[in-house]
């Protein structure tokens, strides 16, 4: 009986840990894009950005969002919507803000259809394939992503897709894409580490 009640109150601290915890971050995120202004964000390309409804919607040709400012370490929530063919991500840690590609950022990629699955909504493009496939179609969906050092860390909906490192780059823009399709984004906060 007498280990029972320990692990009882056990369990009701860690629980009591978990929420402080959890407090502590939220506490500490920063606000990037709220759903009804883009000061924090620079466009590229030829992307038109509307403002409707508690979020930004991509249209025509492709194009960016680009963060004002380079960060490095961080954990980063995106809220984002696309319809079934839609080609979008996040970049995170993007080298040049007017130049934004695979190659100079990490592309954490949301493109269910992609033709080469290898790196399909989930992946970080060239770095990583999903450990779990999850189509984010038509739904609202929430990436938080961890960029620490050389530690790249991707949680899609809840489920952990990318856990890896990679020390290719360590600081640099974040870029939201704009891609084919529908694609919307209503919150990214940001909690630098």
């Amino acid at each position: 009986m007498t280990k029972l009640i320990k692990l009882f109150v056990l369990f009701i601290l860690g629980t009591a840990l978990s929420a402080c915890a959890w407090f502590e971050y939220s506490d500490n995120m920063t606000t990037l894009f709220d759903g009804a202004r883009l000061q924090n964000w620079n466009q590229i390309g030829s992307t038109d950005w509307r403002l409707r409804n508690g979020y930004v919607e991509g249209s025509g040709e492709a194009g960016f969002l680009v963060s004002q400012r380079s960060y490095s370490d961080y954990r980063l929530i995106v809220e984002f919507w696309t319809d079934g063919p839609a080609n979008s991500g996040v970049f995170i840690r993007c080298e040049d803000p007017q130049n934004v590609t695979a190659s100079n950022c990490y592309e954490v990629n949301v493109y269910d259809t992609r033709p080469d699955p290898t790196y399909r909504t989930g992946s970080i493009v060239n770095v990583a394939a999903p450990m779990a496939q999850i189509d984010a179609a038509n739904q609202w969906n929430r990436f938080e992503i961890l960029a620490q050092g050389s530690h790249l860390e991707v949680i899609l909906n809840g489920v952990t897709t990318v856990n890896t490192d990679n020390d290719q780059l360590d600081a640099g823009y974040i870029a939201l894409q704009y891609g084919t399709g529908v694609v919307r984004f209503r919150e990214v906060e940001i909690q630098e580490l």
